[in-house]
């Protein structure tokens, strides 16, 4: 039985996306197994749209994961991720614990290490030259919501504000991201990589670059040819090892990562020439895609006593 077990600031949001009773319903539903928007909305009765809205606030509260899944076209499916919530109605020792919590734009990279095909688009248009690596030191690419590029890395540097002598516990990240094909194709996998401070901790396979169809952020200038939305992606990394959306990677455990040795966290994510899929990637701000937020990290510590 897989089990969620929360502090009362975490059990916060989980009760707000809960609190609604189509949602409930979608939760039972996933019970019997994945199932499509389509699926959704002809078992609760609803429009395709109210389903798909309600899908999307069971993502961003991580009770639920979507996916394509190939063979059932551009359709997205969806499954749930835990049976059971558990709530600590009291604190073993609140006063002692604390979460940082950071966001940074996609644009917002410190420096990078990419080849064509690549590109970058604010929300208002093209950056530069599409395809031209030159393009990712242009000043406007801070601006940028949609990078896209087919082998290498970018790299981001994070705010460290954990408190001197702190024991860092965990570590959370997520982001909206995808593979990277010609305009977009639903069965492109793609081996998409991370390293925190330069050590690896895993990756996941996208199974694909998802177009065809808008993503709920996506400008109308953007042709929906081409890449449109990714899919949300929550990593973790405690004592224990590294996590994707619950599934350990690898056993690289937070102590590895050497957190308070650097005067910032750096995190890269990348496509490696060696991988055994080189489908590339995309990465997509606040204003692009699905889901409204860039790169956002938590950091969970516990002072000493």
């Amino acid at each position: 039985m897989r089990t969620l077990q929360l502090t009362l600031q975490e059990a916060i949001e989980i009760c707000k996306a809960l609190a609604n009773e189509h949602r409930m319903e979608m939760i039972r539903s996933l019970t019997g197994g994945p199932k499509n928007v389509n699926e959704l909305s002809e078992l609760l009765n609803i429009p395709f749209s109210s389903a798909a809205v309600n899908v999307r606030k069971l993502e961003e509260a991580g009770l639920i994961t979507t996916e394509i899944v190939p063979g059932r076209g551009s359709q997205k499916v969806s499954s749930k991720r835990y049976d059971r919530i558990i709530i600590d109605l009291e604190e073993k020792d609140p006063a002692k614990e604390d979460v940082l919590t950071f966001e940074l734009e996609i644009g917002e990279y410190v420096q990078c290490d990419i080849e064509p095909t690549c590109g970058l688009l604010s929300e208002k248009g093209i950056i530069h030259i599409l395809d031209d690596p030159r393009s990712f030191y242009e000043p406007e690419r801070k601006n940028a919501q949609l990078i896209w590029f087919r082998s290498g890395n970018i790299e981001y540097h994070f705010p460290n504000r954990i408190p001197y002598g702190a024991r860092v516990e965990e570590m959370n990240f997520s982001v909206e991201l995808c593979s990277e094909a010609p305009y977009h194709n639903l069965d492109w996998p793609s081996d998409i990589t991370c390293w925190i401070n330069g050590k690896e901790i895993g990756y996941w396979t996208s199974p694909g670059d998802f177009g065809g169809e808008r993503g709920f952020l996506t400008p109308g200038w953007w042709e929906t040819h081409n890449t449109q939305y990714g899919v949300l992606k929550y990593w973790k990394i405690n004592h224990e090892g590294s996590y994707i959306d619950g599934v350990k990677i690898s056993s690289v455990t937070i102590d590895d990562l050497k957190l308070q040795e650097k005067p910032y966290i750096s995190l890269q994510l990348g496509v490696k020439k060696d991988a055994n899929n080189q489908g590339g990637i995309n990465l997509f701000g606040s204003k692009f895609g699905n889901y409204e937020q860039g790169l956002i990290m938590k950091i969970q510590y516990a002072l000493a006593d």
